[in-house]
């Protein structure tokens, strides 16, 4: 028998779900985008999501918003589950207030997000939202700042993944960017500082929202972000794939998954990937899937810096974080860019546990006044900061080249690797053998009668000498030469044994990464 008072909780329930109501969801859906609700039911397993807060309204009363309060006002908090793992979750109702941050819309994240640090579970944050509810002044921009914080504090505690599913701008860009991963959707997502009319009245640039601050954008061009789906659907899909791989906090191993695949196999096409002309390029990719777990390959930041890649993976049903130079594009030199992209991804994988791979082949640092001026010298520290203060098992394997500072800042043993590999077709010195017998044979070339034919017998001389992983094997910087057909078998025994690895930084507040 239903009695009054369950009836009245019914329907303020039932109110609640329809958020904006029917009109304003009907737009949404319209527009190419699912409601706040249906996101959530997507990400999560099904049934296991619990709402809180779905009663609480705003505060406001000028402006006319006193008669304009909706239960649950502009956002959707609560947890539920992926693969049976507990996450929290917030979720931007555009149909209400177009999603503006309201006072009670942050305390409702605030809320969700300490409960999130207190009991170690992830935070994933679904931006939908037109910015500040204006008709709350700085009340609303002091509920950001409330975040930000709350951010900033989780960062490296909990993971914290943001979607953009709509507009994300103004001051609402900084609590995605304070998180690890950004993902957005190609064509409906959105994220910039200004919009394009305030860009055009100030600088006079015509500009289109995507151009702005799309999908590709933010992917390709600037890196803010870390992925780009084709809808909402495979972007939430995508999330889910990415959570399997990391611990649900900083004091958790990342998550073992029984493997199928045998941790014998052996891949002889990798005893010729690397081809003997070192000038000829091949794909670090083709490695990287031939030696992982079912050939798995969870990449990051596909489309920015190509010129290394970064990703998630497992070896031996294990975890790991996957670094490495790409010869396919600008050789694998590092630059700003890439010294960017691949500091932050070591940094995460420290902050998580998860073990580093990573696979070696590059000439240097990129030369050039743009880059000199762009400061390549500080950004190329960010990624010897990073692998330096990491410790987690880390492990290298070169490939092919492995020239000058960049050896060094590619894990190398003297930055406290745990064990250095190389190939039969490793490089190591100190600078590629045309550019060493330039320097060490200034004055005989110069004064040779064929300095050319003389020039190529001096680099025959120097690769043979110096280019080969032995002189670096003889001193202990390569702790073995294998096999490239031998890598996966070795790489997942490597792991075995620095499971139970113990290594600290010394005592301090924090260092002072070259930012």
């Amino acid at each position: 028998m239903t009695t009054p008072k369950l009836e009245e909780l019914r329907q303020l329930r039932a109110q609640s779900q329809l958020g904006g109501g029917e009109q304003r969801i009907q737009r949404q859906r319209e527009a190419g985008k699912l409601t706040a609700r249906e996101r959530i039911n997507l990400l999560l397993d099904r049934g296991s999501f619990r709402e809180i807060d779905a009663f609480v309204t705003h505060r406001e009363i000028n402006f006319g918003m006193a008669d304009k309060k909706i239960s649950g006002d502009s956002v959707v908090t609560g947890w539920g589950t992926i693969d049976s793992r507990l996450v929290y979750v917030f979720s931007q109702d555009f149909t209400v207030f177009g999603g503006s941050l309201s006072q009670v819309h942050a305390e409702k994240v605030c809320k969700i997000m300490d409960m999130a640090m207190r009991n170690g579970a992830p935070v994933i944050g679904i931006n939908d939202s037109g910015g500040a509810r204006i008709q709350e002044g700085v009340v609303s921009l002091g509920g950001y700042a409330d975040i930000f914080l709350r951010n900033t504090l989780a960062s490296g505690v909990v993971p914290q993944i943001s979607a953009i599913m709509g507009p994300c701008a103004g001051g609402a860009v900084y609590s995605p960017a304070l998180t690890d991963f950004i993902f957005m959707v190609k064509n409906t997502s959105h994220m910039f500082i200004t919009g394009p009319d305030v860009v055009k009245a100030v600088t006079g640039e015509d500009v289109t929202f995507e151009e702005l601050g799309g999908a590709m954008t933010h992917n390709q061009i600037s890196g803010v972000a870390h992925m780009a789906a084709n809808s909402e659907a495979d972007c939430l899909y995508l999330i889910r794939e990415l959570f399997s791989y990391l611990p649900s906090n900083n004091m958790e191993d990342p998550p073992f998954q029984p493997p199928r695949d045998d941790a014998l196999r052996t891949e002889v096409a990798l005893d010729t990937l690397a081809p003997d002309n070192p000038n000829k390029p091949y794909d670090i990719k083709d490695a990287i899937h031939l030696i992982m777990d079912d050939g798995m390959f969870f990449e990051i930041q596909e489309h920015f810096a190509q010129n290394i890649v970064v990703g998630f993976a497992r070896l031996g049903g294990h975890p790991v974080g996957i670094v490495a130079n790409q010869p396919m594009v600008l050789a694998g030199v590092l630059d700003i860019s890439a010294s960017e992209k691949a500091g932050r991804f070591v940094r995460f994988c420290d902050c998580f546990n998860i073990p580093l791979i990573v696979f070696e082949d590059v000439p240097g640092f990129l030369p050039g006044i743009n880059q000199e001026h762009g400061g390549i010298i500080r950004h190329g520290a960010k990624l010897l900061y990073a692998f330096c203060e990491a410790t987690v098992p880390k492990i290298t394997v070169v490939t092919r080249k492995a020239y000058g500072g960049a050896y060094c800042v590619m894990n190398s043993k003297h930055i406290r690797a745990d064990l250095n590999l190389a190939w039969p077709t490793a490089e190591i010195a100190v600078m590629g053998p045309d550019g060493a017998v330039n320097i060490i044979f200034r004055r005989e070339l110069a004064e040779a009668e064929d300095p050319v034919a003389r020039k190529a017998e001096l680099v025959d001389e120097y690769r043979e000498r110096f280019a080969n992983p032995y002189a670096a094997a003889r001193r202990g910087y390569i702790d073995d030469v294998i096999e490239p057909s031998q890598t996966r078998p070795r790489l997942i025994n490597a792991l075995n044994m620095l499971q139970n690895k113990r290594d600290h930084n010394p005592p301090k507040k924090h260092g002072n990464i070259p930012l």
